[in-house]
């Protein structure tokens, strides 16, 4: 059975393609872009996410507790540099110890809706670290689609 047309003569818009058409599933179950004005204030954000990948690289924070909020490049880069900072840590006989950070200043840029690139400055007592996150809304929630630790 065919859908009633409204009175002006135009077909009725459906989300349900016809019959024969081809079902995009990516529009209906892909990852959902969510513009800045639906999301959280990032800064918070940025602020944990950068003291968690410096204790990650440190060796005293799993990186699963990361996996919720960065995408699946971002895991396995943070992986790998993990597992050559234990590599580096074993062979100089470092004990591992959770780095004591001070959070210093957080900047961000919005490029466009939905974007958020930050940078934030960790100090510590050995050495000051910048550390690059872009995050982009998606699912109705922030998620870190690069990380980079200068």
């Amino acid at each position: 059975m065919s859908p009633v047309a409204p009175a002006t003569g135009s077909a009725a818009p459906s989300a349900r393609p016809r019959r024969g058409e081809p079902f995009d599933i990516d529009r209906f179950f892909g990852r959902q872009s969510t513009p800045s004005s639906e999301l959280p204030d990032p800064a918070p954000l940025l602020e944990n996410l950068a003291r968690c990948v410096v204790e990650v690289l440190a060796g005293a924070r799993e990186l699963e507790q990361l996996a919720r909020w960065v995408n699946e490049d971002v895991y396995r880069t943070i992986l790998r540099r993990s597992l050559l900072a234990k590599r580096a840590r074993s062979l100089s006989g470092t004990p591992i110890a959770r780095p004591v950070l001070r959070i210093g200043s957080v900047i961000a840029t919005s490029p466009r809706d939905g974007i958020v690139e930050g940078v934030v400055v960790a100090h510590s007592r050995r050495r000051s670290r910048a550390i690059a996150i872009r995050l982009e809304g998606v699912d109705r929630r922030w998620r870190a689609v690069a990380i980079h630790v200068l």
